[in-house]
C-alpha cells in the first residue's frame, strides 16, 4: 500500500538531478524534492522525462519542485528567481506532482510588513496561473538569518508573518513548507504550530535542531558561541513520532523530505551516512502501516 505521508530527500543537482536519484534511490528514499538556488539552470521538460524513467516501477514520486531565492528583490538575480517560480509552476505537472515550493522573497532591509505590497504584486498573478494547472505553492518557514524588522530572503519564517502573508493572498492552494528546525532555532516551540496551521502545512523538510539551553542561560542568543546546530531527524531535539501524528491530524498527505547538507556532524564524506539514518527513523516514526482484519 502507498503511504500516507512519504519519506524522502532533496535532489537539487541541476542537469545531474536525474543522475543523483539513480544513484540514491537504492537506499529507500520514497520522494524527492527537486530544488534549485535562485534560478532554474535546467531543461525541466527532459528533467521530467529523465526522472520519469528513472522512477517508472519504483512507486517513488517527485514530492516538489523547489526555487529558493529572492522573488520580491529588485537585483537582476531576483529576476531569474521570479522567472524559475514561473518555470516551476508550468513544469511541475510535467513531473507528476501538484507543488512548488521555495521563499517568499523579501524587501530587503525593511521589517516584514513592508514587503506585503510586493508580495501580492509578484505571487497574486503566479497564484492565480498555479490555480489554473491545480499547483499549489508553499512558503519555506526559513528565516535566512532575518528578523521581524531586516532581511535579505524570506519573510515566511515566524507565525505571525504566516498570518499576513495568508491575509494578503487569501488562496486554499498556497500554504506552508515547515520544518521544525527552523522553529527551534528561534526558540519557538514547534508543535502548537502543528496543530494551529496543520491544514496550511503542504510540504515537510526533513531537518531538526539541537539546542544547548546551557548556553542560552548563560550567554544568551547574541553571544560568541553557537546556541543552536542544525541536525539531521533522529539526532535533534524534536519527537518525530509526535510530529508525524500532528500532520495526519491535520490532514497531511504529503511527504516529508530530508534536507540534508547541514548537520555539523553527519555531513561531507558522512552525508549519506547522517541522510539514510534519518530516513530510516523517520520510516520507524511514521510506523509500518498493518491492514485491518477483513470484515472487522
Amino acid at each position: 500500500m502507498t503511504p500516507d505521508i512519504r519519506i524522502g530527500t532533496m535532489a537539487g543537482k541541476g542537469p545531474r538531478t536525474a543522475e543523483y536519484i539513480a544513484k540514491i534511490l537504492p537506499h529507500g528514499f520514497e520522494s524527492f524534492q527537486i530544488n534549485f538556488w535562485q534560478q532554474v539552470d535546467t531543461d525541466l521538460p527532459r528533467l521530467a522525462e529523465e526522472t520519469a524513467g528513472i522512477l517508472d516501477g519504483t512507486g517513488a514520486v517527485i514530492s516538489a519542485l523547489g526555487i529558493y531565492g529572492n522573488p520580491l528583490g529588485s537585483e537582476p538575480g531576483d529576476e531569474r528567481t521570479r522567472e524559475g517560480w514561473r518555470a516551476c509552476i508550468e513544469a511541475a505537472p510535467r513531473f507528476g506532482c501538484d507543488l512548488v515550493c521555495g521563499f517568499t522573497g523579501r524587501v530587503r532591509g525593511r521589517p516584514v510588513e513592508e514587503s506585503l505590497p510586493r508580495l501580492r504584486e509578484i505571487f497574486e498573478p503566479l497564484a492565480q496561473r498555479a490555480g489554473e494547472l491545480g499547483v499549489r505553492l508553499a512558503f519555506e518557514n526559513c528565516p535566512m538569518g532575518g528578523t521581524w524588522q531586516t532581511g535579505d530572503w524570506n519573510i515566511a519564517f515566524h507565525p505571525s508573518a504566516w498570518d499576513l502573508i495568508f491575509e494578503a493572498l487569501p488562496h486554499a492552494h498556497i500554504g506552508l513548507e515547515w520544518e521544525p528546525c527552523h522553529q527551534l532555532c528561534q526558540l519557538i516551540d514547534p508543535m502548537p504550530q502543528l496543530r494551529q496551521y496543520g491544514s496550511r502545512i503542504f510540504h515537510v523538510h526533513g531537518k531538526d535542531a539541537k539546542v544547548y539551553r546551557d548556553i542560552v542561560e548563560r550567554e544568551g542568543v547574541c553571544g560568541p558561541h553557537p546556541f543552536a546546530y542544525h541536525k539531521h531527524p533522529g539526532l535533534g531535539d524534536s519527537n518525530w513520532t509526535r510530529i508525524i501524528e500532528e500532520l495526519r491530524k491535520g490532514g497531511f498527505r504529503g511527504a516529508i523530505d530530508i534536507e540534508g547538507w547541514h548537520d555539523d556532524v553527519y555531513r561531507d564524506a558522512l552525508e549519506m551516512t547522517g541522510q539514510v539514518n534519518a530516513l530510516k527513523y523517520l520510516r520507524a516514526c511514521r510506523l509500518d502501516y498493518i491492514p485491518n482484519p477483513e470484515g472487522f
